[in-house]
């Protein structure tokens, strides 16, 4: 959120020796743990949707060109408006005004435009999905109906599933967003290791700048405010408008100048506050990291308004590319928004 056109973009990337030996069990155990890495590294992206709006890094086609924030001004001492950095972390580490957010749908009608888009290696557009949907929550029964539906080009496999798994999974979210997955759930989990992964998914999503364990290489690295990497970063503060009317702080959380590229993952993290009440209403992150095994580079970005006084989701956006060793290598993007919040009895 910069004051310039939105948008968004990464890089996942995964590279490792295939099996040199011919033995079939050695090459199963291979593809199990490729498919194993395939949904934590799902898991990370989605880490993402706590975090707002900003930079492409991928030349290429991207969906998102509304622009939500125009920044006054640059804020070299947030000291004189009674605030400092801590007040910033305490309050993202305390929020969950995403989480529940995703709840409030429940409680109107609406209107979901979910644009997706697959790309090839020259990130050229090689798949298009499109819904237009309106949701209704009409005496706590949830009706979906499809106003547009659109498909076109590589967008599923003979099998008729989809294409890529990075598809695969922002539908199963978001075509249900307010069901939502997103949400945390204390029910029991089912259904074998994809309800696992999901559930994972529900309780990781919602704690930015803490460790995440359980990831393979960089369960650590998502921890920007523990003592090993505070040190790191440093902080910047400006203040703009949101959606035209309302005020609000903006927050970046970046390495300092001094720092090797490679020492952290998290490059920047940027919240949007609302001036009057400190509500977060956005956020974004960019993820890039590289070893002998891993080099990725994501973008998300999640923004929020108030709806009758209750935070809803407006807009949600990705763009990146990710590979795994034995699968197919994944390039997507896609846009997010709803509109036309009606409350419902």
């Amino acid at each position: 959120m910069r004051g310039t056109k939105q948008s968004h973009g990464g890089i996942f990337v995964l590279q490792a020796a295939r099996p040199m030996c011919g033995c079939r069990a050695i090459a199963r155990n291979d593809t199990l743990k490729s498919i194993h890495m395939k949904k934590y590294l799902l898991i990370l992206i989605f880490i993402c949707f706590n975090a707002a709006t900003f930079a492409q890094q991928i030349n290429r086609y991207n969906p998102d060109t509304i622009k939500s924030i125009m920044i006054d001004t640059n804020l070299v001492n947030i000291k004189s408006h009674r605030l400092n950095a801590q007040d910033f972390i305490d309050a993202m580490l305390r929020d969950t005004g995403f989480y529940q957010a995703f709840r409030n749908m429940k409680n109107y009608s609406f209107t979901a435009e979910n644009r997706v888009f697959t790309y090839d290696k020259k990130n050229k557009v090689n798949g298009k999905i499109y819904r237009k949907i309106h949701h209704s929550n009409n005496m706590g029964t949830h009706k979906m109906e499809f106003m547009a539906r659109r498909d076109s080009g590589e967008v599923y496999k003979k099998n008729g599933k989809y294409e890529l798994y990075t598809v695969e999974m922002f539908d199963y979210i978001f075509m249900n967003a307010y069901n939502t997955d997103f949400v945390k759930s204390d029910s029991p989990v089912g259904g074998g290791k994809n309800e696992g992964y999901k559930a994972k998914l529900k309780t990781l999503v919602f704690t930015p700048g803490r460790r995440v364990p359980g990831i393979p290489f960089i369960s650590g690295k998502t921890e920007i405010f523990g003592p090993d990497l505070k040190q790191f970063y440093t902080y910047q503060f400006a203040r703009g408008t949101y959606l035209d009317t309302i005020p609000v702080y903006r927050f970046r959380v970046i390495p300092k100048t001094s720092i090797q590229d490679d020492d952290v993952m998290i490059k920047e993290v940027t919240t949007i506050f609302d001036t009057r009440t400190f509500q977060i209403l956005g956020r974004y992150i960019d993820m890039k990291f590289k070893n002998f095994l891993v080099d990725f580079n994501v973008q998300m970005n999640i923004e929020c308004n108030n709806v009758d006084g209750n935070l809803v989701p407006i807009k949600i956006s990705y763009q990146g590319n990710w590979d795994i060793p034995f699968h197919k290598e994944e390039r997507a993007s896609f846009l997010i928004v709803h509109k036309d919040y009606k409350k419902e009895k």
